[in-house]
């Protein structure tokens, strides 16, 4: 059973205040996502040419 405080808090939960600050990572934290997601691709292209050589070995 739900209580009246709960069904406030929850549908309050969503809402955002204009001045709350905006959910974005800080730079440095970007800057990683972007080096880890270049290794990434950076590893499946070795892993593809590393199949290839041993496919023709």
């Amino acid at each position: 059973m739900r209580t009246q405080a709960a069904a406030t808090a929850s549908s309050q939960a969503g809402r955002m205040l204009w001045s709350d600050p905006e959910n974005e990572p800080p730079e440095e934290l970007r800057d990683t996502q972007e080096m880890l997601r270049r290794l990434g691709v950076l590893m499946a292209l070795a892993m593809v040419l590393a199949m290839i050589v041993i496919g023709l070995g």
